[in-house]
């Protein structure tokens, strides 16, 4: 059970001991369906960036990730985001927000404009926008409505290593 929404949260860094607790999170919130998807091609190659990635935690229980990656678009460094995921008992509570802001906040702090694929309309109230996004190419199909940039107007080109 997720904490009640007067007793908080604990948010940290990721750490490398969270790899199968995250997994684990990741597989109940996606299933397998996950490794087919665009963001997983980008993950393939890019710089994983502990420093910018967030664990929620109830306790000594696992309840939310996101983790933030290091690309490049059009030679540009960015930060790409995701996966984002949280128990569904813990939806309510904003812990998704919460750990998309610090994620966020990290990456804008070292100078970075932040890239994602998800929905507009969760993701537009932090800031991310399409229209910054709509010269970007990822390396695989993907709906160019779904790609949103925070920080950055001007991105251009393919997403690389």
């Amino acid at each position: 059970m997720i904490a009640p929404a007067e007793q908080a949260l604990s948010f940290t860094h990721e750490q490398p001991q969270d790899a199968d607790a995250i997994e684990a999170l990741l597989d109940h919130a996606f299933g397998p369906g996950r490794f087919t998807k665009v963001s997983e091609r980008v993950r393939e190659f890019a710089e994983f960036r502990p420093d910018m990635s967030f664990c929620a935690w109830d306790g000594a229980r696992l309840v939310g990730s996101v983790r933030m990656w290091a690309v490049h678009v059009g030679g540009r460094p960015v930060i790409f985001l995701g996966p984002l995921a949280v128990l569904a008992e813990g939806r309510k509570f904003g812990t998704g927000g919460e750990l998309v802001q610090r994620a966020s906040a990290a990456a804008r702090a070292a100078g970075y404009p932040v890239l994602l694929v998800g929905d507009q309309p969760y993701f537009g109230r932090f800031g991310y926008c399409v229209d910054a996004a709509k010269d970007v190419r990822l390396p695989g199909p993907v709906d160019q409505r779904r790609v949103l940039v925070l920080g950055a107007s001007d991105l251009a080109g393919l997403v690389t290593a």
